[in-house]
């Protein structure tokens, strides 16, 4: 069997299409980039409507299937951009309807962890998902994904965002940070907010901007990153130590940044456990992490009726239950 899955919690529209071997035959993907300011629903949820058309015929020209080979439809319900979430609903209710195939609403933050187990082998991971919409540290226990500590506020990849928007850098901010970040080591004093297991990103985000007409950019960009990475890294080490796994593993957009990945493989250096990252094409938001993670959930009998496929935009990881994760056991 495989599976067509399409994300579309914010920004990004993906189709991805994957077979029940884990083998990822397509992956394909459109990004909006506002020309000013944030990303706005209605107009992420317009430009999504634009490019579906044309990106799954992409997605099935890269997998040299036809509709008439997938054996079942999986979407992103939740949680995510309501109107994004929506539009995304339609066309995988549509599609299930049309080709009378199953349908199955995934968990998004649920998609990354598993696409981050499969594609790197790690079994029973600390998992730092790190995103602009999201920021967890999340581990498996008794037949669920525990949230061991989140952020309070807004996530890290939309502080970064925002942050590069207020000094002139334009969306999305996190590479152009990370390249200045890179030219300094002077360190300027920032809040570092860490509370029991969870983070705020709120008030650094805002000394950080009214720091920048005074301040050296590249200085305030190395300083804004060791402050926000710091925090991740003291909260994983922590879940890891509580828990006792055996690996680290960092998904999401901002696991593409190289400052961040040097705090966690030395944090599991130090514990002698083994690190891993996903790649930047299945870190991000793709349609190939809900193909797969829809292809779990399917071959544990779970299917979503369709009067059941209504979106959930606050949809929490450690709500959902992941019978496989019983099946496999919690070692690596």
């Amino acid at each position: 069997m495989i599976c067509l899955g399409i994300e579309g919690t914010a920004h990004t529209l993906g189709i991805g299409i994957v077979s029940e071997d884990g083998t990822v035959l397509a992956n394909v993907r459109e990004v909006f980039v506002p020309e000013t300011g944030g990303i706005h629903p209605r107009e992420a949820a317009e430009f999504h409507a634009k490019k579906i058309s044309n990106l799954l015929a992409r997605a099935l020209k890269q997998s040299g299937q036809d509709l008439k080979n997938v054996g079942l439809i999986a979407f992103s319900q939740g949680p995510g951009l309501p109107p994004c979430l929506r539009g995304t609903a339609v066309l995988a209710r549509s599609l299930a309807l049309d080709l009378r195939l199953p349908l199955i609403g995934v968990n998004h933050c649920l998609a990354h962890v598993e696409i981050g187990r499969l594609v790197s082998g790690a079994k029973d991971p600390i998992t730092l998902y790190v995103s602009g919409g999201n920021t967890l540290v999340a581990g498996h226990a008794e037949g669920r994904y525990r949230i061991f500590g989140e952020t309070l506020d807004i996530p890290i990849g939309n502080m970064l965002d925002v942050f590069a928007r207020k000094v002139g850098f334009g969306h999305p901010g996190g590479p152009k940070i990370e390249k200045l970040a890179a030219k300094s080591s002077t360190y300027l004093h920032l809040p570092y907010v860490v509370k029991g297991m969870d983070l705020s990103y709120s008030g650094l985000l805002t000394a950080a901007v009214n720091k920048f007409n005074g301040e050296n950019l590249e200085s305030l960009c190395f300083s804004l990153q060791e402050v926000a990475f710091s925090m991740l890294a003291e909260v994983t080490e922590r879940a890891l130590a509580h828990t006792e796994k055996k690996s680290i593993l960092l998904t999401g957009g901002v696991a593409a940044n190289h400052r961040l990945q040097e705090m966690l493989e030395s944090i599991a250096n130090d514990h002698g456990v083994s690190f891993h990252v996903v790649s930047r094409k299945l870190a991000g938001d793709n349609g190939a992490m809900i193909a797969w993670t829809g292809l779990r959930l399917f071959q544990h009998g779970i299917t979503t009726p369709i009067e059941h496929s209504h979106v959930d935009s606050k949809w929490r990881l450690d709500d959902v239950e992941i019978p496989w994760r019983i099946n496999e056991g919690e070692s690596e």
